[in-house]
């Protein structure tokens, strides 16, 4: 288990490479949802989302080891994250994604200087990890798992103590999950910190396996998800890490619809006039559609995880 040591120990690890993002507010989104909300705009982060964090604490330690190169699977986001920190440190990258990865993230991890694999489906993604292990040990390259590592999750906690550096009084975060690093590490900094906050993990509907393992309380693999444009958050497997940081210190995961994160992605870009990609908005999608019940006063903070969008995609979602 991750603590709150090894997040502060991140903190002063990925100083550099990683921007301290603001927390923002508008009374106008405020007024339309009757709710004091905050948002964490990881969206400004180096890469566009939370992940050049975790990267960056890892990557960091790995290239003290001298090691020949990195290689990760990715749906975009981690993708990026690890080849714009290789890149820094002068380690070779190669990012596998799998089929229907939007073309903007494939673009941004090659122009970062990394390899590009493209191939294979997340509804089956055993061969996918299989095929990344096996060219691992061919070009003698490090793996760089995206959640389950120790420090992965410290450097995403960052991103926790920032909340409560900017806010100390907030009383629930929404913070968006996929394989549960973000999640993992963000709820051991806020909780470590402040045990009566609430923490809320926020899947895609029916495409989450955080939300299945959480109330099974057992890893839980999903085969037949549903497309949602929630990609970077679209997960088929966790970890028994993330897992056990989730039953200690979240307290429920939730899940939302396309439709729910369409109105708050467009809530988000018309009112506050910032680009969130639909996995971002999920945490807001969450308050406004009241699957997260808010007391009244209760102060809230929304993580938007990133901002890396394809805009063809989403220009017509929020046109419609």
């Amino acid at each position: 288990m991750v603590g709150l040591p090894e997040i502060k120990a991140a903190r002063e690890n990925i100083i550099g490479f990683v921007h301290r993002t603001p927390l923002l507010s508008s009374q106008a989104i405020n007024n339309a949802a009757a709710k004091n909300l905050w948002f964490k705009a990881e969206c400004f982060q180096k890469t566009g989302s939370f992940k050049a964090r975790g990267a960056s604490n890892k990557i960091k330690a790995l290239a003290a080891q001298k090691v020949s190169g990195v290689i990760t699977i990715s749906s975009g986001n981690h993708g990026q994250a690890t080849a714009y920190v290789a890149g820094r440190l002068g380690i070779p990258a190669v990012i596998m994604v799998p089929d229907g990865t939007p073309q903007p993230k494939i673009d941004a991890a090659r122009a970062y200087g990394a390899e590009v694999i493209i191939g294979g489906d997340l509804n089956n993604v055993e061969p996918l990890i299989e095929k990344a292990f096996a060219l691992a040990a061919e070009r003698k390259l490090e793996p760089i798992h995206p959640f389950e590592d120790p420090l992965i999750i410290a450097g995403q906690g960052t991103l926790g103590l920032e909340i409560l550096d900017d806010l100390p009084d907030a009383d629930i975060v929404t913070v968006p999950v996929g394989g549960g690093g973000l999640l993992s590490g963000v709820a051991v900094a806020l909780k470590e910190l402040k045990p009566g906050i609430k923490v809320f993990g926020i899947g895609p509907a029916n495409a989450s396996s955080m939300y299945t393992s959480y109330r099974s309380k057992k890893m839980e693999t999903l085969h037949d998800m549903p497309q949602t444009i929630a990609d970077g958050i679209r997960t088929p497997i966790i970890s028994q890490l993330t897992l056990e940081h989730a039953l200690k210190y979240v307290d429920d995961i939730i899940t939302v619809t396309d439709d729910e994160i369409v109105a708050a992605m467009k809530l988000a870009w018309s009112r506050l006039k910032v680009v969130v990609e639909p996995s971002g908005a999920s945490s807001l999608a969450a308050i406004t559609s009241g699957r997260v019940l808010v007391p009244q006063g209760t102060k809230v903070v929304c993580v938007f995880s990133g901002g890396n969008v394809d805009f063809k995609k989403v220009v017509k979602l929020l046109a419609a």
